[in-house]
C-alpha cells in the first residue's frame, strides 16, 4: 500500500510535467474520470467476464483432474498421454480464440473453451504429481486391510493430492479472467474483451487502463477464493505451516 500511495502520485506529476499525451499515458486522475464515466456499463462488461472464467476453471479442472486419475492409476496411459499432453502446450493460446470463434460463434461458449484449456493443464499436470507421490506405505497399508483400487484411490490418494490440486487451482485462477478477455477480444457480445476492444479502436487509453485494473482485481479475487477453499479442503496443510 505504501509503494501504490508513492507511485500514484509520482506517475500523476511525471504526466503532467512531461506533458504526455493521454493517449500515451493518461494520468491516474484521467483514469478515474474514465472509470466514472463508464461505471454504467463495467458491471455487465465484469459479471461477463467473470461467468466466462469461473465456468472455464470448473470445467477445465474436472477434465483435468479426470484425466490425472486415469494418467495415475494406469501406466500405459500415462507413458502414452503425458507427452502429448505436454507437447500440446506448445500451441499459443491465442491463436486457438479466432478458431473457436469460427466453431461456437460469438456467444459464451467459446470463452469458456478458451479458459478450460488455459485451466486444463496446470491442473492435470499437479494433481498427476500428487497422486503420483502419495506415500507408498499409506497406500500398502490400505491393500494390506482388503483395501481396493477404488478403496486406495479415496483414502490415500485423493487426499494426499489435493495440495497439488490447489496449487494448479491458483495458477488457473490467476491467467483465467486474462484468457476470457483474449477470447472476447477477438469477437464478443459482452465482456472486457470488449470493453478494451471499443476503447483501443476509440484511442481512449485511460478506459483501456481502467480495464486492467478491473482485470488485475478480478483475477486476486479468484486467487483469493482458491487459497480460501485450500484451507478449508486441506486443513492439515496450513496447520502444518502455522499458517
Amino acid at each position: 500500500m505504501a509503494v501504490l500511495a508513492l507511485t500514484v502520485p509520482a506517475w500523476e506529476l511525471a504526466v503532467r510535467w512531461l506533458h504526455l499525451r493521454p493517449y500515451i499515458l493518461p494520468a491516474p486522475s484521467a483514469i478515474w474520470s474514465a472509470f466514472l464515466d463508464t461505471r454504467g456499463t463495467l458491471p455487465g462488461h465484469t459479471v461477463t467476464t467473470l461467468r466466462e472464467a469461473v465456468l472455464g476453471i470448473a470445467y477445465g479442472a474436472a477434465v483435468g483432474v479426470g484425466l490425472a486419475t486415469l494418467l495415475a492409476t494406469v501406466p500405459f496411459l500415462r507413458r502414452t498421454l503425458y507427452p502429448i499432453l505436454v507437447a500440446s502446450q506448445t500451441i499459443p493460446m491465442i491463436v486457438l480464440a479466432p478458431i473457436l470463434i469460427i466453431w461456437f460463434g460469438f456467444g459464451e461458449t467459446p470463452k469458456v473453451v478458451l479458459v478450460a484449456l488455459w485451466t486444463f493443464f496446470p491442473v492435470a499436470v499437479a494433481m498427476t504429481d500428487g497422486l503420483l507421490n502419495a506415500d507408498r506405505e499409506l497406500i500398502d497399508l490400505v491393500r494390506s486391510m482388503g483395501g481396493g483400487r477404488l478403496q486406495v484411490l479415496r483414502i490415500v490418494l485423493v487426499p494426499s493430492a489435493l495440495p497439488a490440486l490447489f496449487a494448479g487451482l491458483k495458477i488457473s485462477a490467476t491467467y483465467a479472467v486474462a484468457a476470457a478477455v483474449i477470447a472476447e477480444y477477438m469477437g464478443a457480445q459482452s465482456g472486457l474483451g470488449l470493453y478494451i476492444s471499443r476503447s483501443s479502436a476509440s484511442f481512449r487509453t485511460d478506459q483501456i487502463f481502467v480495464a486492467i485494473g478491473i482485470i488485475a482485481l478480478a483475477s486476486m479475487a479468484l486467487f483469493a477464493t482458491m487459497h480460501l477453499l485450500a484451507r478449508i479442503a486441506t486443513p492439515w496443510v496450513y496447520a502444518n505451516q502455522g499458517r
